[in-house]
């Protein structure tokens, strides 16, 4: 290998740099086969409490595919102050899932694509002034929030270990699949030298996928039950505005921009080991209120960071934009394509599970070192602490009664998210509490 290509391939540990495609295509490829399922689970589930009928939802299945791909694009290349010039992939976020269904139920889907084009263009223009409120975030409250972030992905890694929601969830062939997957990443972590360490996730979902073909996990023959070329189709519902159901979406796009400020901050000091700006907290935000809109007008729900992806670049450093770009453009062939996303999409929930469970525990690892790096004077140690045992213990599933008392927007937006509990204690102890805390030793 020559100096200069030694060197091209170094660039993926590097923000920016061109990486070779051959070499720059598997680890984009990772990316995306990590946050694909996820990608379009939410979209089955939000248009299903419409009574969307099968053939909708795989238009706007193929939809979801192609705006993530434009919106990641959007983020690593921005337009204007749109974007955030980072690392950060974009799907379909589950936080709207049970906001978006009460009011599909309720309203009907076309009220859900007027809200969201409502509460996206809410969160693109206040991430447009970011500047003015970004103080209100101390380190120790993004720390506390990514903490919360990587907590509350446990489940959701479990989950998908044991087979996603499938009828045979916990059966002895996914705990043996996802056990195989994740043996392989780790074996592979081990053996690999230089940069194809940072491949372990690809491998292992490679080898997941094969074992699980044979193990009969996966019907090959609905790659190809739809044509070859497919153009995503624009305003599949005439958007409707409801004032309630628009009020309640916007809220949750606040809790939205929690999560991407954590996500986005855990990258940038987890990825580049260092601290994030206010234009990229800015920027990140932007693109996900506004490509949020832009997904409504494809009948798709909103578009957020991907918290696996950023799993996967503390795993890995693998920051550089160019290859995460060429993963966003599989993404976007894949709404194009029917095949590439059926492809994509037949891909078993416990191979899945496997890859990602020690991603998602990177996450809170990230965490704890930024609560470290914030500094564990007394004022820090209270924000987290409280922050963190309230949200974690009042969203716990046996204790979610705790928030009968409050009206259903509220309950619908706290009581089991655990995120949104943390990043609203965390600020409100990091407006009141005073700035010296520390306990004073008294003298004898």
């Amino acid at each position: 290998m020559s100096k200069s290509e030694t060197c091209s391939v170094n660039n993926i540990y590097r923000l920016n740099g061109r990486v070779p495609v051959t070499k720059a295509v598997p680890f984009g490829l990772q990316h995306i086969l990590a946050m694909f399922v996820a990608n379009l689970a939410p979209i089955t589930i939000i248009a299903s409490a419409g009574g969307l009928a099968q053939e909708e939802i795989a238009v706007l299945l193929q939809n979801a595919m192609f705006i993530a791909g434009i919106a990641t694009l959007i983020q690593l290349f921005p337009i204007w102050k749109v974007g955030a010039r980072l690392p950060i992939v974009m799907g379909v976020s589950f936080t709207f899932v049970t906001v978006l269904c009460t009011v599909a139920a309720n309203y009907g889907y076309p009220a859900v694509v007027g809200a969201v084009i409502c509460g996206g263009i809410f969160e693109g223009i206040i991430g447009l002034f970011a500047k003015y409120w970004r103080k209100i975030i101390a380190p120790i409250v993004a720390a506390s929030v990514v903490t919360a972030i990587g907590y509350s992905l446990f489940t959701v890694g479990a989950r998908s270990f044991g087979g996603g929601y499938a009828e045979d969830f916990g059966s002895g062939k996914n705990m043996l699949l996802g056990t195989i997957t994740l043996a392989v990443c780790l074996g592979w972590n081990i053996i690999a030298k230089g940069y194809l360490k940072q491949l372990s996730v690809l491998v292992g979902l490679i080898v997941g996928y094969i074992v699980a073909i044979f193990m009969g996990q996966v019907d090959l023959s609905v790659i190809f039950s739809e044509g070859f070329v497919s153009l995503p189709k624009f305003l599949p519902y005439t958007p409707e505005f409801h004032v309630g159901a628009i009020f309640s979406v916007a809220i949750i796009f606040m809790v939205s921009a929690a999560e991407t400020i954590g996500d986005t901050t855990a990258m940038v000091s987890g990825g580049l080991d260092r601290d994030i700006t206010v234009e990229e907290i800015s920027g990140s935000l932007a693109c996900d209120g506004f490509a949020s809109a832009v997904s409504a007008l494809f009948g798709c729900p909103p578009v957020t960071s991907f918290s696996q992806n950023v799993g996967l670049i503390a795993m890995t450093k693998v920051v550089n934009r160019f290859t995460i770009g060429t993963g966003a453009v599989c993404m976007i062939l894949a709404g194009l394509l029917p095949p590439v996303g059926n492809f994509f999409a037949s891909l078993p929930e416990s191979v899945l599970g496997g890859c990602t469970i020690m991603m998602f525990g990177t996450i809170m690892v990230s965490g704890i070192q930024m609560i470290a790096k914030a500094g564990f004077s007394q004022r820090n140690i209270t924000i987290a602490a409280l922050s963190l045992a309230i949200g974690i213990g009042f969203t716990t599933t046996s204790e979610i009664d705790l928030w009968r008392i409050f009206p259903d927007v509220v309950q619908s937006v706290f009581s089991a998210n655990v995120v949104a509990v943390v990043f609203v204690v965390s600020i409100i102890l990091n407006l009141i509490l005073p700035k010296n805390l520390e306990i004073e030793k008294v003298s004898e």
